[in-house]
């Protein structure tokens, strides 16, 4: 993998992380079609860090008056995904290799966004119920080509919630899960690398791009405009499995 290659990564991992597209399974995707070496977890979660320092970076208010209840219903909601992490890890990251399971999953992708445009709830304040539904959706997610926005948006409509918190809840849960992720990488494989170079442009490409894809998904969901997302799915999906499928 080179340094273009690298950025290329990166700004697709800003993009599809907010935009409920999967980054995974675009990542699994684009890497397979440019015929460069699996980067690898490691790498994933490197630009999965510059993400979360967008989400940060854009939420910074948000996260100076958070309150004690708030950090309980995201404690509450990480947990699912650490069970699932720790338990799964293995077949998990099998996963990651497999353009054909990216394209039936992104069926799932597509089909989660066109239904939320459909959900009608207003209530703001989340209950610890609530917390643990969208955790399990969540977690999930940690499958490539399942939207983590995408699933955990879907599951906090789908429990009555406004759609602004929705998405304010699901961004801030992502926070812990992918720090977590990243100190699971690090104990696991130590913080040595190849060449620090290519991680380090994947990170700054990736937080620029998802600085930018904030607003846009936070936009998109005030208008009712994810079927558009779910269509976009819909059609990678089916056109992977048609490449694809034929060559198992």
């Amino acid at each position: 993998m080179d340094i273009l290659s690298a950025l290329l990564l990166g700004i697709v991992q800003g993009l599809t992380e907010f935009l409920p597209v999967s980054s995974s399974g675009h990542l699994v995707l684009i890497g397979n079609l440019l015929r460069f070496n699996e980067p690898g977890v490691l790498f994933e979660v490197t630009l999965h860090a510059g993400t979360t320092l967008a989400i940060v970076y854009f939420f910074w208010q948000d996260i100076l008056r958070i309150s004690k209840r708030e950090i309980y219903l995201i404690i509450l909601g990480t947990i699912p995904a650490v069970l699932v992490g720790l338990i799964f890890k293995n077949f998990i990251e099998g996963l990651f290799t497999s353009s054909l399971v990216v394209g039936f999953t992104l069926l799932a992708t597509g089909a989660m966004n066109i239904m939320t445009d459909t959900k009608k709830g207003e209530r703001e304040k989340l209950s610890f119920a609530d917390a643990l539904f969208v955790g399990v959706a969540q977690a999930i997610a940690i499958v490539p080509g399942i939207s983590r926005s995408g699933s955990t948006i879907f599951m906090a409509r789908s429990r009555g919630i406004d759609a602004a918190k929705a998405a304010r809840f699901s961004f801030l849960l992502s926070v812990p899960a992918i720090v977590g992720a990243n100190l699971l990488e690090i104990m696991g494989n130590g913080l040595g690398v190849d060449n620090p170079t290519l991680y380090m442009a994947g990170f700054i490409s990736a937080f620029l791009s998802g600085v930018v894809a904030i607003k846009l998904v936070i936009n998109m969901l005030s208008q009712k405009k994810f079927k558009l997302f779910g269509i976009y799915c819909i059609i990678v999906g089916v056109a992977t499995i048609l490449l694809l499928f034929p060559l198992q």
